[in-house]
């Protein structure tokens, strides 16, 4: 079937205006070039679409249906350039739990400075990649390595560990914490998306129960109810404040290495530029730091 998007516009065109004659002149083309794109649409679909008189042009049953359809087509054809000119004209960064933290806004201005045409515009995605494989995100914030040969890293710094516990909590009026303080709570853990293992309590023993969860929503409505305890970054406290949850620094254990990461065969423009600027964010010394995947 050779059916293209140009007999699907002079039907609509078509029937939007009436007359062949104002299709034509709607999209800038001869009438006799609108009466052969109909044509071809009846010709490859086998079916009559428009009844024709001398005053009149009127849609048959099976070219309502068809029309319908040829407006869905031309939507998302519409929807897909809108997608192209929008990575074209704005930055997206995805992340799963937070952007980065209390650096965001730095990084967020610098860049605006550096490139004012090209917003730079943060995404929640709660996926692994953080939005790179569904194409959500042009660059994504992950807190662990992706295991993927289709993508490529830069570590731009480093970030603290954070408790979370219910303000009620006993643990909220102490500042630091240390994870043997949490192993006789229920500790909130997601195993897709999150940085926190049950490897963080060895040596020791580990937490006495486990709650799966699925998001940093999720986690925090538990945290909050007294439901659980959580381990996080410091960038999820400073993103994530909620009512009815304290978190509180914890002591000797290490620290989440943070990256940026992107499609290795298609990086997207201005990527040394956002590499450098988040490096800096992070306090990295420029040139010291130049750890690639």
């Amino acid at each position: 079937m050779d059916l293209q998007l140009r007999h699907l516009r002079a039907l609509v065109a078509v029937v939007d205006t009436g007359t062949f004659t104002d299709a034509a002149a709607e999209l800038g083309v001869s009438q006799a070039a609108v009466s052969r794109s109909i044509a071809a649409l009846e010709g490859a679909l086998g079916v009559r679409v428009l009844q024709r008189t001398t005053r009149h042009v009127t849609l048959t049953g099976t070219g309502t249906q068809v029309l319908a359809g040829a407006r869905r087509i031309l939507d998302e054809v519409a929807h897909l350039g809108r997608l192209a000119e929008r990575q074209r004209s704005e930055l997206r960064i995805g992340y799963a739990w937070a952007a980065l933290g209390k650096h965001t806004r730095r990084l967020q201005r610098t860049w605006a400075a550096l490139h004012p045409g090209t917003p730079l515009v943060f995404v929640h995605t709660n996926t692994p990649s953080a939005g790179l494989s569904d194409g959500t995100a042009d660059v994504a914030v992950v807190r662990r390595a992706l295991d993927d040969p289709r993508f490529a890293s830069a570590h731009i710094g480093t970030e603290a560990r954070c408790a979370a516990v219910a303000t009620d909590n006993p643990l909220a009026r102490r500042r630091t914490l240390h994870v043997s303080d949490l192993a006789r709570y229920p500790v909130a853990i997601d195993a897709r998306t999150g940085t926190t293992t049950l490897d963080l309590w060895a040596p020791g023993p580990g937490p006495s129960n486990v709650r799966d969860t699925t998001g940093v929503d999720e986690w925090l409505l538990l945290i909050a109810a007294g439901q659980a305890v959580g381990v996080t970054s410091e960038a999820t406290a400073n993103q994530n404040p909620r009512p009815g949850v304290a978190y509180r620094t914890l002591r000797r254990v290490p620290r989440i290495d943070v990256w940026l990461a992107w499609w290795r065969d298609d990086p997207p423009a201005h990527l040394p530029d956002l590499v450098r600027l988040s490096r800096a964010a992070y306090g990295v010394p420029e040139g010291q730091e130049d750890r690639h995947d």
